[in-house]
């Protein structure tokens, strides 16, 4: 990308697609966000921004890079897709751009430590990465091979349809206390619902919420 390409999506402040490190301090948070993008619709990471956009630069930009990469490499899985440039800004600072491509083999989840055999997933809403819940991850995971899906329309999926004409939004805990049904049971309705398109998911860091589908009838 060009400088100036750089700089209107740096002054345009962080966003759903846009986030900004002034050094890499902790790889192991950092990687959130790499994670967060590869799980939506890819982003750019800038290491070397404050955040009231103020382009500052990396002292030590090789081994900023060297962390970051490394991290990527080895805290990341499935392996993640990204580009990388470097922009000198004085003969001691340079600005790193990463951009994250979108995940083919989605989920993606980042771990502590190498050594770990478990991971936790991210996405992004708005400018900020928030770890994705059971649902979110079962989602990302079909949608890697979308294929149609059709759900029952029973009394549980009238009580939730007519609960969501009265309210704006209904969590999987409000559907299970409103259906009787068990959480895993209530969250697999749910879930089918919004791969049919008649549900949508909004991800949030307590409980996500679900909305109807304006053009559900």
């Amino acid at each position: 990308m060009e400088m100036h390409e750089i700089k209107r999506l740096i002054f345009g402040g962080e966003n759903e697609y846009v986030e900004f490190k002034r050094k890499i301090n902790h790889p192991e948070k950092v990687i959130r966000e790499v994670i967060a993008f590869a799980n939506a619709g890819g982003g750019h990471l800038f290491v070397g921004v404050d955040d009231d956009c103020s382009i500052v630069g990396c002292k030590h930009a090789d081994e900023e890079d060297y962390i970051l990469q490394k991290a990527i490499r080895e805290l990341c899985r499935p392996q993640i897709e990204f580009d990388f440039e470097e922009f000198p800004l004085t003969e001691k600072r340079s600005l790193l751009h990463y951009y994250i491509h979108p995940g083919e083999r989605k989920p993606y989840y980042a771990f502590e430590k190498k050594s770990h055999r478990y991971g936790k997933a991210f996405v992004r809403v708005k400018d900020r990465s928030i770890q994705a819940s059971p649902e979110i991850r079962k989602i990302l995971k079909f949608n890697n091979a979308p294929q149609d899906v059709h759900f029952q329309y029973g009394t549980n999926e009238k009580l939730l349809f007519n609960y969501l004409n009265d309210n704006e939004h209904v969590t999987v805990q409000e559907f299970r206390e409103l259906s009787g049904l068990d959480y895993k049971a209530a969250s697999s309705t749910m879930v089918q619902m919004v791969l049919a398109n008649t549900l949508k998911i909004i991800p949030r860091e307590k409980e996500d919420w679900f909305i109807a589908v304006d053009n559900f009838s």
